[in-house]
């Protein structure tokens, strides 16, 4: 399934035993040898919501939170009959998320997802800095200085307003964000070229995957970030390489939400020797 272009495998874990998903996740995202995505998402039970979701990047890393994935859980679990309810409630490593479906046909067509609070303090996203928040600080890649606004949702995030984004360089100087010093659990990367307060295009270097077509949680640190540095209003589309995001951050409750498509592009069996059998 994809959400703006952010591709992941779904195994309905509540049904199918998955043996080592890091290892798996590696495997089967491949490109050329496996069955090619951004990562591994698992859809599990939950004793605390509706349904559960883990996602594990392309490079079998483990990530707290992904928008897109999550809208695609939703798409999911309403369309293969696992829920009849319209608004589901998601365990994530960063949280209970709240998923609103928007139903045509009995096929989920628009997903919205509170993402909840941005998180803002340095320590907490996290981002080493003598600074008490996360807002424009200078870092120096390959003798270039840029101008970074941290913030997690749930995952950190390292947002850029710059110009032409389509002339970056971004598998050089991606990792060089991903994993730099001051990040301790490395971060994503925004690169954001501002079209207008309502209207901005990104590029995205996503931690343990490299530049992705989209990335929801990155969105919505775009438009946290352009709010909190006067440029954007508080809704925005966000454009992304695979598609567009709408970005809504509600002040009356500090939370964020993000509404986009999700979409099946194909279903399959596939056999995997795991341990023990």
């Amino acid at each position: 399934m994809q959400g703006a272009g952010n591709d992941y495998i779904y195994v309905n874990a509540m049904q199918e035993h998955v043996f080592d998903p890091s290892s798996l996740a590696v495997n089967l995202s491949d490109r050329h040898f496996g069955i090619g995505s951004d990562g591994l998402v698992l859809i599990m039970s939950s004793k605390i919501a509706d349904f559960r979701m883990r996602m594990f990047n392309y490079d079998g890393s483990e990530s707290e939170m992904c928008g897109n994935a999550s809208r695609c859980v939703g798409k999911y679990v309403y369309e293969k009959g696992l829920t009849d309810k319209k608004s589901v409630k998601l365990e994530t490593n960063s949280g209970i998320k709240t998923l609103d479906l928007t139903i045509e046909n009995g096929q989920v067509n628009l997903v919205r997802v509170d993402m909840g609070e941005p998180i803002l303090d340095p320590v907490k996203i996290p981002v080493i800095t003598d600074n008490e928040s996360g807002l424009l600080l200078p870092l120096t890649i390959d003798e270039v200085e840029y101008e970074i606004t941290c913030v997690s949702m749930g995952n950190p995030h390292a947002v850029i307003f710059t110009g032409d984004i389509d002339k970056l360089n971004l598998p050089e100087i991606g990792p060089k964000f991903e994993n730099n010093q001051i990040f301790p659990n490395r971060t994503n990367t925004e690169f954001v070229e501002i079209i207008d307060s309502g209207h901005v295009r990104m590029r995205v270097w996503e931690r343990g995957a490299g530049e992705t077509l989209a990335c929801g949680s990155g969105a919505c640190a775009v438009l946290v970030a352009g709010v909190l540095c006067g440029l954007l209003d508080l809704k925005a589309r966000i454009d992304l390489r695979g598609g567009s995001l709408e970005i809504l951050w509600n002040k009356f409750n500090n939370h964020v939400y993000m509404t986009g498509e999700a979409k099946t592009v194909f279903e399959g069996e596939i056999d995997v020797l795991q341990e023990g059998q």
